[in-house]
């Protein structure tokens, strides 16, 4: 590889046409090559002498990873150059921009600071769902789409779970960007996803606050900080963050893994739902804690080493468990769905389960809010639904309870698990009748289009059917 790149050069078939970026590790140009009509942009490290080795080994990482993902939340992969000749990587240029301008802009409002991390969210938990832990989240590395989704970025020091990790292996230092890298990452640990969920946390702090929550370190000491010293929270510095947004932000900067969210679909269901997270004592915390508080978690974080290995959650192992019920269904089948249910998150000890009605209305026409007897019908539906669910979940944490309106059930439930990363569904079938089999019914419709698998329950008597 040249070692001045320029407009108008061509490498294995692509012209540079104009730079774009350049990083700590590597240059970034628009190319242009006959066999490709959408832009395209490729990365070439430095590789030269006194070149940092960690871009070169991040670089053949992402050479590694980056062809094995897809979906709209990553770059896709167009083509790369071998390290020992010309080290390039070719891609999509994202049609969108990066966050990092938002960073400067001050404290976001509440519902904005939720939507956007839910959508980083989102993103995340398609990553995860392909093994790869991003290991350095940060504003510059998430794109957003003219399209709206986010797209993850710049993989160099990323892990594929299933394939060697070339950068723990070689190096002995925390690898990551400072003012978000995780507590576990100080300790060099990279087997845990929920890593990925401590920098968003950060990100959200940010844009919630307008301040870093750990500063801007620049010594392994002063990384360390945060393996014993909690963040001021974010209500101290904003008065005007609502109390369930301090509160998730919080439950993402917990210095252990598993005080976090299980996944990161439950925590972009979470920025969605805030009218449903359950507040604890992280959502009115004013300040850090004290100091004595502050000494006996530094005691404990010396025996800490670098290296000790956490146990880790994966996406399959906290899913998202919709289950929908029809309150008018006969008492039979409501108790069949239950003791479904019951039986499925029996070893799902880091599941979400989301109980859901649909509350028909008409397509066209206004319909009355309350019943023949006066009740609110979206209340009285969601408290119907709350006393059916009882006990199933084993947190308050762990379940929420949503009324839809629609004026086609189907759809609706649909929607909702394809827009929530709702990884199964549990319905009930309705008795057959000769109307609903020339119809079709609800359940048929789900099994046939949902996103997910779907269980479908019958009465006592009848079998119920996976799909």
């Amino acid at each position: 590889m040249p070692g001045r790149l320029a407009a108008g050069m061509v490498i294995d078939g692509f012209t540079l046409v104009a730079p774009l970026h350049r990083g700590g590790m590597a240059e970034l140009w628009t190319v242009d090559t006959p066999n490709e009509t959408k832009p395209l942009a490729m990365k070439i490290p430095f590789v030269h002498e006194g070149d940092d080795p960690t871009a070169i080994v991040g670089f053949e990482m992402e050479q590694m990873i980056l062809p094995r993902l897809s979906g709209p939340h990553v770059p896709r992969y167009v083509a790369s150059g071998e390290i020992e000749g010309k080290p390039y990587l070719v891609m999509e240029r994202i049609d969108g921009t990066s966050l990092r301008p938002l960073m400067d802009e001050g404290p976001q409002r509440g519902e904005e600071v939720a939507a956007l991390g839910a959508k980083v969210a989102r993103a995340l938990h398609a990553l995860h769902l392909q093994h790869v832990i991003h290991f350095d989240i940060k504003p510059s590395n998430v794109m957003l789409r003219s399209s709206g989704e986010a797209c993850l970025i710049d993989f160099g020091l990323s892990r594929h779970l299933h394939l060697p990790d070339l950068l723990s292996e070689e190096f002995r230092l925390p690898l990551g960007t400072g003012p978000y890298i995780s507590p576990e990452q100080v300790l060099r640990q990279r087997n845990d996803p929920r890593s990925d969920q401590f920098a968003l946390g950060v990100m959200l702090y940010v844009l919630a606050t307008g301040h870093r929550p750990f500063g801007k370190p620049e010594s392994l000491s002063a990384l360390r900080k945060r393996i014993w010293r909690q963040p001021i929270p974010p209500r101290a510095l904003n008065p005007d963050i609502q109390p369930w947004l301090q509160e998730i932000i919080l439950r993402c900067l917990e210095v252990d893994p598993a005080m976090r969210y299980p996944s990161a679909s439950q925590l972009s269901f979470a920025l969605e739902h805030p009218e449903q997270t359950v507040l604890t004592e992280r959502a009115h915390r004013l300040t850090r804690g004290n100091l004595m508080t502050a000494f006996k978690s530094w005691l404990r974080s010396i025996g800490q080493e670098a290296g000790d290995v956490t146990q880790a959650l994966t996406p399959a192992s906290a899913p998202i468990i919709l289950v929908c019920v029809h309150l008018k269904a006969q008492a039979s089948l409501l108790q069949a769905v239950h003791d479904t249910v019951t039986r499925l998150i029996a070893s799902q000890a880091h599941m979400r389960l989301a109980c859901l009605t649909v509350q028909k209305i008409r397509a066209v026409g206004i319909d009355s809010t309350l019943d023949a007897e006066g009740r609110n019908i979206h209340l009285h539906h969601l408290a119907e639904l709350k006393h059916w669910a009882g006990d199933l979940a084993k947190a308050a944490d762990q379940v929420t309870f949503h009324v839809i309106e629609a004026s086609d059930p189907a759809a609706a439930v649909i929607d909702f698990a394809r827009h929530n990363a709702v990884d199964q569904i549990v319905i009930g079938a309705r008795s057959s009748s000769a109307i609903r089999r020339f119809l079709g019914s609800v359940s048929s419709r789900v099994v046939a289009e949902a996103p997910c698998t779907v269980t479908v329950v019958r009465a006592r008597g009848e079998a119920s059917i996976n799909a």
